[in-house]
């Protein structure tokens, strides 16, 4: 049971998720689905995966979101000739000192925008995948951590474009949540030009949000009250990506404590301090998707991941959620 202290602190960070949010779409016009699941991978210490095509805003929301938050940011522009040591750092030798010194590479800080990862070399991109499944970096040997909170937010053409390199399975799947920008309306497109016309939207914003906050907010949604009936139903989900036709690669464990943790971000944006089957089923398509691999038949057939998705959720039972484990009364999205 919530306390009242604890009503009001959960009360509080909310407000301040709000100002993060509120500056977010500031510079990105009438996507706030988009913003709200940036946010949301934020406070569930994920990593988000935005792929579009190019010019329609996937570095301008990364930047935003790190703008927003006083806190180190670093960027790294993918390239064919980055190398992994530019990524995580190197030991240099000190003449002077008559040892190695090592000096920390871009991945150091506790916002990372990597920017086009897909056309650096799959040697490159791995190079990430210590630091964003364990938060520390192995150089030579010696361990280091990395600061707190930590969050990769990495953009991506699509890979049928020239120059880029599929992201590996093992990559991918340390993404919590893969998203897609879109063209805007013809009204939010409208307004961007009348808001940013001139003066570029980055240039106006301003830290709304302390790292601390932040570290408070993650700590606030692991408390988050998750019922076994809803547990369960995230387990069903993601079992059946596992044995469905149209699938040859389901979707891992790793997804399953994906989902919990967003759908436990997603509860606290909204003020509740426990998950509805809502919330599970507004991050299913997010968090699942880019994991999924289709058999040759379902590309021939153009059978999309997010549709197989869309598939499982209408088929799997979801939880009454007027029992004594779960709270309030859950709608159904669908």
């Amino acid at each position: 049971m919530t306390t009242y202290d604890e009503r009001a602190g959960l009360e509080g960070l909310t407000a301040t998720a709000d100002r993060v949010r509120r500056s977010v779409e500031h510079v990105i016009e009438g996507k706030p689905e988009v913003v709200r699941i940036a946010l949301t991978v934020l406070l569930a210490e994920g990593h988000l995966l935005v792929e579009d095509v190019p010019g329609v805003g996937k570095t301008m929301l990364s930047k935003a979101l790190a703008r927003s938050v006083d806190c180190s940011v670093r960027r790294i522009q993918f390239t064919p000739d980055l190398l992994p040591s530019d990524v995580t750092g190197v030991s240099v030798f000190d003449q002077q000192r008559r040892e190695f010194e090592f000096k920390p590479g871009a991945i150091f800080a506790q916002i990372v925008v990597g920017d086009e990862i897909n056309r650096a070399s799959p040697k490159t991109q791995s190079a990430l995948l210590e630091s964003m499944e364990e938060r520390q970096v192995t150089v030579d040997g010696s361990t280091y951590e990395l600061p707190r909170p930590f969050m990769v937010i990495a953009t991506q053409n699509p890979v049928e474009m020239e120059g880029t390199y599929p992201l590996p399975e093992a990559q991918r799947d340390r993404f919590m949540a893969r998203i897609s920008i879109g063209y805007p309306s013809a009204e939010a497109e409208l307004r961007m030009l009348d808001v940013h016309g001139g003066t570029p939207a980055l240039d106006e914003v301003r830290p709304v949000a302390h790292a601390h906050e932040i570290t408070e907010l993650v700590e606030a949604v692991r408390t988050v009250h998750v019922a076994d009936p809803v547990r369960r139903y995230v387990v069903a989900l993601v079992s059946a990506t596992r044995g469905h036709p149209d699938l040859r690669l389901g979707a891992s464990p790793r997804a399953t404590l994906h989902l919990v943790r967003a759908a436990r971000a997603a509860a606290a944006l909204d003020g509740r301090d426990y998950v509805l089957p809502d919330d599970v089923q507004a991050l299913a398509s997010p968090v699942l998707s880019h994991r999924l691999l289709p058999t040759a038949q379902a590309q021939l057939n153009r059978r999309a991941p997010e549709q197989v998705v869309a598939e499982i959720l209408q088929r799997t039972p979801v939880p009454d959620a007027h029992g004594p484990d779960v709270p309030g009364g859950a709608r159904r999205l669908r």
